[in-house]
């Protein structure tokens, strides 16, 4: 072979080289990031040629598959509750794909694709049936999602409730909703135009779980549970110690002191228990605390709580934060539930329900069971324990504090005749002149605790500038515990 012929062997051989490189590295290795891409629509068309799995709660399908015998793509996905369930479920969209909820993470069970139904799918194959996503069967009581979406009504927040006994959801809702049925259209310029809706920031993106997810809120006077579990555990006070609880506590290296909300001493003589204070939220008297317990203690504490997790339930919950390198004066700021102090709804909800669970959380699960297309059980959840965030005698100690709040304290709108209440109110400041958030965590009956729950209403909701916990979220709360202990 004379040189040219072997200068054009081996350029025909580098060039087939490369092709079988690059085919290698597109099909093995980058296949599954490229498969994943928001916008690949091909993988929707594909998976729009199977029969997707449902979402259900008790024996209903909140989101399920229609066959479109009429229309090129298969399957028509269809959400009969949509409104109500709609950040819990998610979108199922040509254009936009999976997100948004559980049809986003948890597409590949859905879709038939995740590696545990891998022997199921060689079978259907073998014996010659479609290949079927998998059902999810959630842990939502519909009576309890219901309540919580009828009470919240048109104001903008979140409800969260947990059987604080395994930390399966109860109810999670969030407000403003919107319809996935808009998203899941076969018409583009509906998909479209439903898209651009829902992630404006003129209609408050409502595909934004603000349950467990968005931006972050200050929890206000709810973080108190937290601050006196941090007390009662390191042996700071007990729930009788006489506290400094002035009008307007001192704060170290600032002329700006920390005032109560009614701008009055929490008892005589400025002193006033630990009881009395967390009864009726006396900001000066739990600063004080703060600043006893130090931001090391006080930031481990939320930690035990769950502070700084991210968990996944098994949509991602954006982890709740206590700030770090506080001085003396931002620490009692942070007992109060301010400063940069962030949270979930799902958040406080897990704090409420370790008080109520004797001091052990336990890890937050959504979906129940995993379901094959004959029903058949293809996975069931267990409860698991995530930790451990007080001893079962301070959370004795809590739970009768808590008890105080709703029968003599700030928390009385979420008293319920015949079953006893443990809650904490709070009323969360912004600053900038932008009205409080309205807090309310509680759990019952407090003696046999079934639901642990927490309530948001944003921006104080319908009352604006005037929104107290106590007021505006305690009778949501209410109404979600009753629905579940069916009252």
């Amino acid at each position: 072979m004379n040189t040219p012929l072997r200068r054009i062997s081996r350029f025909v051989a580098l060039l087939f080289a490369a092709l079988l490189v690059s085919s290698t590295v597109i099909q093995f290795v980058q296949a599954p990031s490229i498969d994943a891409r928001p916008g690949n629509t091909r993988t929707t068309l594909d998976s729009y040629s199977r029969d997707r799995g449902s979402i259900i709660v008790g024996d209903t399908p909140i989101a399920r598959s229609v066959a479109t015998p009429r229309d090129q793509i298969a399957y028509q996905r269809t959400y009969p509750d949509a409104k109500l369930y709609s950040q819990v479920t998610g979108y199922f969209s040509v254009v936009y794909g999976a997100g948004g909820g559980l049809e986003g993470s948890a597409d590949d069970l859905l879709a038939g694709t995740a590696d545990q139904l891998f022997y199921r799918r060689v079978t259907d194959v073998l014996t010659g049936r479609q290949v079927s996503g998998a059902s999810l069967r959630l842990t939502i009581d519909a009576k309890a999602q219901e309540a919580a979406d009828q009470a919240l009504g048109d104001q903008r927040g979140a409800v969260v409730a947990l059987d604080p006994r395994t930390g399966a959801i109860l109810a999670m809702v969030s407000h403003p909703q919107y319809d996935p049925n808009q998203l899941a259209s076969h018409d583009g310029g509906t998909q479209q135009k439903a898209w651009t809706q829902d992630n404006s920031a003129a209609s408050y993106q409502p595909i934004v779980n603000r349950a467990i997810g968005g931006n972050l809120y200050p929890p206000g006077s709810v973080f108190k549970i937290v601050t006196a579990a941090a007390a009662l555990e390191n042996g700071v006070v007990t729930p009788q110690t006489q506290i400094p609880a002035p009008a307007r506590l001192d704060l170290p290296q600032t002329s700006v002191g920390l005032p109560n909300e009614n701008g009055q001493a929490c008892g005589a003589n400025d002193r006033t228990t630990l009881q009395h204070a967390l009864e009726i939220s006396c900001n000066t008297a739990m600063g004080y605390l703060g600043m006893q317990l130090g931001a090391d203690r006080l930031g481990a504490e939320a930690e035990k709580f769950g502070f700084g997790q991210t968990l996944r339930v098994p949509t991602r919950v954006s982890p709740s934060a206590f700030p770090t390198d506080l001085d003396q004066a931002q620490t009692a700021r942070a007992a109060i539930g301010q400063e940069s102090v962030r949270v979930t709804p799902l958040q406080v909800a897990m704090v409420a329900a370790a008080v109520a669970n004797k001091g052990v959380v336990m890890k937050p699960y959504l979906v129940q069971d995993v379901l094959a297309s004959d029903l058949s059980t293809i996975d069931e959840a267990q409860p698991e324990q995530l930790g451990q965030a007080m001893s079962e005698q301070t959370a004795a100690t809590l739970t009768q504090m808590l008890i105080g709040v709703v029968q003599q304290g700030t928390g009385t709108p979420a008293q319920i005749p015949g079953v006893q209440v443990a809650g904490k109110t709070g009323t969360a400041e912004q600053g900038n002149g932008k009205p409080p958030h309205a807090w309310f965590t509680a759990f019952a009956p407090a003696n046999d605790p079934k639901v642990a729950v927490a309530v948001v209403v944003e921006d104080g909701g319908n009352a604006g500038s005037e929104a107290a916990g106590g007021r505006n979220a305690g009778p949501v709360a209410k109404a979600v515990i009753e629905a579940v202990l069916n009252r």
